[in-house]
């Protein structure tokens, strides 16, 4: 497969994801939910223009781009000058609402002094594998790829002017397709459209459906006929303006703080509605998963991939879904999500499929378990229903009975548990951020219990719950009490994230926020957040998330979105209310020009460096912001 690190636009609806170069490519299709399944290798473009060799829409030479979304909507719109031809191409893809197809319209207009004919080129190869391999298949004037489970079908209202099923590579950049084979063993495949003779100043449209079918829903055979014929007769414009109008409308809907009603810079609205429009598209709205991003390196080549959920990140986002008025997919999450993928004994795996299987891991984090704890009792301070806890209190119990193992195993000096990864992912044993998370947790269900209490009338549970209360009281004060005796560095002065390599990490703010273990105040405290300003801060203003934090930023590191977002975090606790608004806004001017924010941002562009849409990212802006907003900091 063809590495694709950048999606650089997101679309789609509750089934259906597309991402996009900054170019127009489409380069990920997702059927199902954001993470799985993929269906794209490499989706190609071309135009055919007289008797000239290919012009290969998203990469020639002669091209210049210009991509935005249509104002506050997902849908993506790509503007392409050729100048050699002097051709201007306005590209529009979305996906509607009600339809689970990929709408892709194309805009030909001639601005050259004389005629030109033009043909419109489609060259595209799927995923393949032994155990699933793909083929291709001319029925129906659509081209379909086809294996054993789904079918991808391009196709137009036009009737193609030529099909090629086997061999496409050979000859698509001369602008040639064609072939005698309507059936083939071939994953790649082409199509091809004939825009017709354009006379000067004359445009021409062209729409490209791309329809994911399940197989066993529309036979191949016999079934997808009809419902490709269907497809063809829908109301592109119509299924547009549709679209459109209902993005805009969910933003009204979500924009439950008056964001777009205050006087905050014009940027600041464009990523507060982007994170809007973002969250839908990467939930499963069946299971209440929640997707990390959009998948950016499949082949493993620099990652171990992103398309998962982890619920440890989870705990974060959906307190930004409390925020921007989708508490009823934070609900989904903890009640369904949460309850489905719990194990037996009482904690969490380290990552999952947003449809509740166990994702490919290297381990457990002890954290994950902690955070659903947390993430539980920060969503019932929102919605203040008492059913929400009772529905979610077996769940907690559970969570913290491996959770108190897990403490009395270090306390005991046993340390026959399995160690756990840290919030990183890549040290193995204990750490400062993994026992603040359980503190939280203790923390958390010593006010769950308190608040269940109140609904008991019978004093024989009342008393049941105070027994529990005062031993996790007892927990809570030997955590904190640990914590400081082993992860305070004297001959350093300040805290540090484990005792082994004992570096500067900015995880080690969740000792203070959002876990509250120690007060922002607290003279080991400063000492600590002077030793990590000195240590994390990059030469243009953000923080890394630890000392010599290489991680696709070598040899120098890059800082991170929510580790600047973090540190804000902690100048607010603190008070330090002009250095809070330094890193928001360094992470504010680091967003894409659609809104977009990534996992880290490049020291040289300062634009995103990696992972370009992260969840979490967005999650953690909207905190920011409803926090900067409450004390009267943006105006």
């Amino acid at each position: 497969m063809r590495t694709k690190y950048f999606n650089d636009g997101v679309i789609g609806n509750e089934k259906v994801t597309a991402s996009y170069s900054e170019k127009g490519e489409l380069i990920r299709l997702f059927y199902g939910s954001a993470d799985f399944k993929q269906f794209v290798d490499y989706n190609h473009i071309g135009l055919k223009i007289n008797d000239s060799a290919l012009i290969y829409l998203h990469q020639d030479v002669n091209n210049r781009f210009n991509q935005e979304y249509i104002q506050d909507t997902n849908v993506l719109k790509t503007d392409i000058y050729n100048a050699y031809f002097n051709v201007n191409i306005t590209q529009i893809d979305f996906v509607p609402i009600k339809e689970n197809v990929l709408i892709r319209k194309f805009k030909i207009k001639n601005e050259n002094r004389i005629d030109l004919n033009i043909n419109l080129l489609v060259y595209s190869k799927t995923l393949t594998d032994i155990n699933n391999d793909t083929s291709g298949y001319y029925k129906c004037e659509s081209l379909i790829q086809y294996n054993h489970d789904f079918s991808m079908c391009t196709f137009s209202k036009e009737r193609p002017l030529s099909v090629q099923i086997n061999g496409v590579s050979n000859n698509f950049m001369e602008g040639q397709i064609g072939g005698k084979d309507y059936v083939g063993m071939s994953s790649d495949s082409g199509i091809s459209y004939s825009v017709g003779l354009l006379k000067p100043g004359e445009e021409r449209e062209i729409d490209i459906f791309v329809y994911i079918s399940k197989n066993k829903e529309f036979h191949l055979i016999t079934g997808i006929d009809d419902e490709i014929a269907r497809i063809k007769k829908l109301n592109t414009n119509k299924l547009l303006n549709e679209t459109i109008s209902f993005w805009r409308e969910y933003i009204v809907k979500h924009d439950v703080k008056n964001i777009n009603s205050t006087h905050v810079g014009q940027k600041v609205k464009d990523i507060y509605n982007r994170s809007i429009l973002l969250f839908p598209l990467l939930i499963n709205h069946k299971t209440g998963g929640i997707s990390a991003g959009i998948e950016v390196d499949e082949g493993k080549t620099r990652c171990g991939r992103y398309s998962y959920c982890w619920t440890r990140d989870a705990a974060f986002i959906t307190e930004a879904f409390d925020l921007v008025g989708m508490s009823d997919k934070t609900e989904l999450f903890y009640l369904n999500f949460c309850k489905s993928t719990q194990c037996k004994n009482g904690m969490w795996e380290q990552r999952f499929y947003t449809d509740g299987r166990l994702a490919p891991s290297w381990g457990y984090q002890v954290d994950e378990t902690a955070s659903v704890i947390f993430g539980t009792y920060a969503h019932y301070k929102v919605c203040r229903d008492i059913n929400f806890l009772k529905n979610t209190i077996e769940m907690c119990e559970k969570a913290i009975g491996f959770l108190e193992k897990y403490i009395d195993d270090i306390f005991s000096n046993k340390f026959q548990m399995q160690l756990s990864y840290d919030l990183w992912e890549e040290y193995e044993g204990y750490s400062l951020y993994s026992l603040s998370s359980i503190f939280a947790a203790f923390s958390a269900m010593i006010k769950i219990y308190n608040e269940l209490k109140k609904s008991y009338k019978a004093k024989s549970k009342q008393e049941n719950i105070e027994k529990k209360i005062e031993k996790l009281t007892s927990e809570v004060l030997k955590i904190r009490e640990y914590c400081e005796n082993t992860f305070y560095d004297e001959e350093k002065k300040c805290y540090v994230r484990n005792n082994n390599d004992k570096k500067m990490d900015i995880s080690m703010l969740g000792m203070i926020i959002p876990f509250h273990m120690f007060s922002s105040r607290d003279k080991k405290i400063e000492n600590t957040i002077e030793r990590m300003e000195m240590t994390l801060r990059t030469y243009t203003g953000g923080f890394v998330r630890y000392e010599n934090d290489t991680y696709m930023s070598n040899p120098n590191p890059n800082p991170w979105a929510i580790a600047t977002l973090w540190m804000a975090w902690y100048y607010l606790e603190a008070g330090k209310n002009k250095e809070a608004l330094s890193c928001f806004t360094f992470v504010t001017n680091s967003a894409a020009t659609n809104g977009l924010l990534g996992e880290q941002i490049n020291n040289q562009t300062m634009k995103p460096a990696w992972v370009i849409g992260l969840t979490w990212s967005h999650a953690m802006y909207l905190l920011l912001l409803d926090k900067l907003l409450n004390k009267g900091l943006l105006k």
